[in-house]
């Protein structure tokens, strides 16, 4: 008797993000941390300005957050991630393997279940690893100089 697909193929091939176990969620992640990059909601339009200020919680260096499972009420406006939401955050990267599967293509040869590590990813800058600044070290009052992308939802 063969072995079924779901035996023999990669978990992100065979399910949809709702099917996902918890580890399978975390672990699809790639961890470049682009979606704690400050990002702001310019009034009136559907735009965002984003920024290379990341959160305090994020480790600029190895792109883990210092209290990952603390986040949500040590900063409330953390985005949280869901099957639910994916869609509508039309500001995840094109890269983002959340994004990806939501949308049936495949996860990049350099993402972390496929390399091996998160090596390429940091490689190819893909990963915000040492390339932004941490709320921790900006005044306030310095974020509007500190604009890299405009945003804009191609839904609307």
């Amino acid at each position: 008797m063969g072995k079924s697909v779901a035996a023999t193929e990669p978990f992100w091939q065979t399910k949809k993000l709702a099917e996902l176990n918890e580890e399978e969620w975390e672990s699809l992640c790639d961890g470049c941390a682009q979606c704690c990059q400050l990002k702001f909601k310019v009034a009136g339009s559907s735009k965002f300005v984003m920024t290379p200020v990341v959160c305090k919680l994020l480790d600029t260096d190895t792109c883990r957050c210092l209290s990952y499972e603390d986040r949500h009420s040590l900063v409330p406006d953390c985005v949280d991630i869901s099957p639910d939401n994916v869609d509508s955050l039309y500001w995840l990267p094109d890269t983002c393997a959340y994004r990806l599967i939501a949308n049936g293509e495949s996860l990049f040869d350099w993402h972390p279940l496929i390399a091996g590590d998160s090596q390429k990813m940091r490689d190819l800058g893909i990963s915000v690893a040492n390339r932004t600044i941490s709320e921790r070290d900006i005044h306030p009052d310095d974020l509007a100089t500190q604009v890299i992308k405009w945003v804009e939802n191609s839904d609307e």
